[in-house]
């Protein structure tokens, strides 16, 4: 008899089986929800906090980016320590740290206090996400099933970036932006309740140690990356500090690489990224990470410091871009049995490209109106290419290593996302106005688009098998 979280037997056949239970899936789709919902849910809030707080711009960019930086620093840690300790028990630990480390961002008084607590936070999101797909893995073996499953986890996304900043608008000028942190722990006790329940144990593999020394260098690299693009709009890129900052980041990067060549059992088998599925798969995802949550935050500044929105308001008319996430994200999952991913990447990235262009092209003060198709295409873009690239990359990957490939896939999306928020304030703060920041911030979104709907030509495969629908 299969235990009540488990996968059921396939069909005499080979077709998958069609009562395949749902429990594993809503388990980990809590949990990413409540991860990808802390990134979008703060946009609208952080202007509040900013005035409340007494925080600078930077100030403002570190309290988004502190999070994210420590996610996507320790995601291959995470990795890791799932493919060796059981993928189970490293989700669990993660959303018990998210979720206590959300009270404490409730209950901050200070910047500094609030950003420590965004950092908690971010250790808590890079233990979640790794085990999150390679969970997925373990309990839909089946391709058609795995790949439906990847797409209604990338949903998770689509519905978690919809409702973030109407919810964080609601909660802000209703009870408050405490609360835009608050909500979280209910979603992170269901989420523990459901995968202690649900999901069963995974496989250890206490061979495999974790190299701390790589991933001192990956924190180093990341930490080092964000640093110098937050500081760079106050204090100029020609600056020494931002000079041997950027230094100091090669250097890191560097280190983290020789000592991957060398290491018995490294984070990140440098063998993995000779395949261009993964590899590629993951530039594709930085890439678009990159383009699509540059255009949010600085969106949110805009609609809130220039046309003096409140944060309601200001997640009403960011809604039409984030609410396609959530339909292209099921519609993905869906054409990818019949076209493959490939495809459907490069749409999706050249739908993104023409949004932020057209949001470029429509000049300095332009009507909400000309907005909206702009910000709808770049919404729907981004989704319609998650699913093919998270599919590509898990495809690509060994089972023993599913833990680290989610683990590259997310950790380079999060540093996009990281690098697409930095550079985007640092270019509202240096430019000779706000709207010539967010017009620049604009066309260099488009071309990263434009760039990964070029890879995607190269790396995603046309169709593979687990894209197929089952006999």
């Amino acid at each position: 008899m299969a235990h009540a979280g488990s996968p059921q037997a396939d069909r005499p056949d080979g077709s998958a089986a069609s009562d395949r239970p749902l429990a594993p899936l809503l388990a980990v789709c809590a949990g990413y929800f409540m991860v990808i919902l802390d990134v979008t849910v703060i946009n609208v809030a952080v202007p509040v906090v900013g005035r409340e707080l007494s925080a600078s711009l930077t100030g403002i960019q570190w309290i988004t980016d502190g999070y994210t930086l420590i996610f996507a620093g320790l995601l291959l840690t995470g990795g890791a320590l799932g493919d060796r300790l059981g993928n189970r028990r490293i989700f669990c630990t993660g959303v018990v740290v998210f979720t206590a480390a959300s009270a404490g961002c409730g209950l901050a008084q200070s910047t500094g206090t609030l950003v420590a607590a965004r950092l908690a936070e971010g250790l808590g999101a890079a233990l979640i996400v790794p085990g999150s797909l390679a969970l997925l893995q373990q309990a839909y073996p089946s391709p058609a099933e795995r790949s439906r499953a990847f797409g209604l986890w990338g949903s998770m996304a689509g519905v978690a970036a919809s409702a973030g900043p109407l919810l964080g608008g609601l909660l802000v000028t209703t009870v408050g932006w405490r609360w835009v942190f608050f909500i979280n722990l209910p979603v992170g006790c269901a989420c523990l309740s459901l995968t202690l329940r649900h999901v069963p144990a995974s496989a250890r593999r206490t061979d495999r140690a974790v190299d701390w020394p790589a991933q001192c260098a990956l924190i180093a690299t990341v930490a080092l990356l964000i640093a110098v693009l937050n500081e760079a709009g106050r204090r100029g890129w020609a600056d020494p500090l931002i000079l041997t900052g950027a230094g100091l980041c090669l250097l890191a990067a560097v280190a983290f690489i020789l000592r991957e060549r060398l290491a018995r059992n490294p984070v990140l088998p440098l063998r993995l990224l000779r395949s261009r599925p993964m590899s590629g798969g993951a530039a594709v995802g930085l890439l678009f990470n990159f383009a699509f949550y540059s255009m949010i935050f600085t969106a949110s500044l805009y609609f809130q410091h220039q046309r003096g929105l409140s944060a309601l308001r200001t997640g009403v008319a960011l809604f039409p871009a984030v609410a396609m996430t959530m339909f292209a994200s099921v519609l993905s999952g869906r054409l990818a049995r019949r076209t493959g991913h490939r495809p459907l990447v490069v749409l999706g990235m050249v739908l993104g490209a023409a949004g932020l262009a057209g949001w470029a092209a429509a000049g300095p003060n332009p009507d909400y109106l000309m907005l909206v198709a702009p910000i709808m295409a770049a919404g729907f873009g981004t989704s319609f290419a998650l699913t093919g690239s998270t599919a590509t990359v898990m495809s690509a990957a060994p089972d023993a290593y599913s833990g680290t490939a989610s683990a590259l896939f997310n950790t380079t999306r999060q540093i996009g996302s990281a690098a697409g928020v930095a550079l985007g304030g640092s270019l509202l703060a240096a430019a000779a106005s706000f709207t010539t920041g967010l017009r620049t911030g604009m066309v260099i979104g488009a071309a990263a688009y434009l760039t990964a709907a070029t890879l995607a030509l190269s790396c995603i495969p046309r169709k593979t098998p687990a894209t197929a629908p089952a006999e």
